[in-house]
């Protein structure tokens, strides 16, 4: 491995990269799914029903999962740097669009696009970090997604405070200015690692490698394990408030219930990372499953205190499984084509991201209780330890 005295793997230069990135991810995914703190300041400054609105952050979901996983898988090719700074110039041309449309069609146009900046800046930085450590590549990819759960955490609350003090078209504004200086400094910094190797795939080879791909049996299943293992916290949002609240917690406790499921994650994302590097991505993804079914399984039975359980061990069992999968994934596929394949399992992810949610709210409305919504949340979570398990056996 030829590297110089600056750039090798673990090294200073490699901390500062994630550092950087984990700044970044925190613009990622925190926006995306702060859609409902958008709906009533947007219909109200727009005009626009709440139901139209909805399709509207629909799509925003849509780009973000699927559109930046078709970039990543065929974007493999292009100089990461240059791919970053395409998206800060396309967040920083965004930040002033709400006051050039109001309609229904323009805001369209302007959340997906944003989708894919956002989804397109993640997938290339959870792909490239981690090309630039070795034997600390699990802490290095907890940091990152510590910035990812920090995201989730404070970005809500920034938006709606931004919303009543200043306005939608000014805090639009201003939040997206701030996250096309975070993305232009991740452009900056980020790039992929001189000593890690590049695909050079054309569109033609890329199409035939998924070909074969897909035919695998391995991908098969690892796909639908990998999707699995996100769909049950995707169920689990869509119904876990009214749960808490359902179980005697006041609507604020239940919120701040609900809230230190991520707060324990944040947690858990540097300590699943550090598990990483002693016992193997494997195993700590899957440990990471079973804690998370052991939570879930806590909520069947009613009483504060096991609550008070189940939302430690879900927190521990999300914070893992959201920070482990890239590593676990890198360790079965080769690692030059670590943009496309973490912009693939990103498809798997986007799917039960506009599946899921639908379908706990329905379950819910449907049986009249919760019963079974926790069990579909279960039942997911097992399926997804057994199809991991299965896809990455010998690993």
């Amino acid at each position: 491995m030829r590297t110089d005295r600056t750039e090798r793997p673990d090294s200073r230069y490699s901390w500062l990269v994630a550092l950087v990135g984990a700044v970044a991810m925190v613009f990622t995914f925190g926006t995306p799914l702060s859609y409902g703190i958008f709906r009533a300041p947007f219909s109200d400054a727009f005009g626009i029903s709440s139901l139209a609105l909805s399709g509207v952050f629909a799509i925003m979901l849509f780009t973000f999962f699927i559109g930046s996983g078709l970039v990543g898988v065929f974007g493999a090719r292009f100089s990461a740097r240059a791919v970053l700074l395409v998206c800060t110039i396309a967040t920083c041309l965004l930040a002033p669009s709400l006051y050039l449309t109001s309609s229904v069609a323009g805001l369209t146009v302007v959340f997906a696009v944003l989708g894919l900046a956002l989804g397109t800046v993640f997938v290339l930085l959870a792909s490239i970090i981690p090309r630039w450590f070795e034997s600390r590549r699990g802490a290095a990819t907890g940091l990152i997604f510590v910035g990812n759960g920090l995201g989730l955490s404070v970005l809500p609350p920034i938006w709606q405070f931004a919303f009543t003090e200043v306005g939608v078209r000014r805090g639009f504004l201003l939040i997206m200015l701030m996250t096309a200086f975070a993305f232009l400094l991740a452009g900056l910094v980020c790039r992929r690692p001189r000593w890690a190797e590049q695909s050079t795939a054309t569109v033609g080879e890329l199409l035939e490698w998924l070909s074969r791909l897909s035919g695998t049996r391995t991908f098969q299943i690892l796909f639908v394990g990998i999707a699995l293992s996100f769909a049950w916290y995707q169920l689990l949002a869509a119904y876990a408030v009214d749960l808490f609240a359902y179980r005697g917690l006041t609507a604020a406790g239940a919120s701040l219930a609900f809230g230190l499921i991520g707060g324990v994650s944040i947690i858990s994302r540097i300590g699943g990372g550090y598990l990483a590097d002693v016992m193997g991505s494997r195993r700590a993804f899957l440990a990471s499953l079973v804690c998370a079914a052991a939570g879930i399984a806590l909520l069947f039975v009613p009483g504060v205190p096991a609550l008070a359980v189940a939302i430690f061990l879900i927190g521990l069992g999300l914070g893992g499984s959201a920070t482990l999968y890239i590593p676990l994934l890198m360790s079965v596929y080769p690692p030059e084509k670590d943009t496309a394949i973490v912009g693939v399992f990103n498809i798997a992810i986007g799917v039960t991201a506009l599946a899921m949610p639908p379908l706990g709210t329905a379950s819910v409305a449907y049986t009249d209780g919760y019963l079974v919504a926790i069990l579909l949340t279960l039942v997911a979570t097992v399926a997804g330890f057994w199809a991991v398990t299965v896809g990455t056996a010998g690993r």
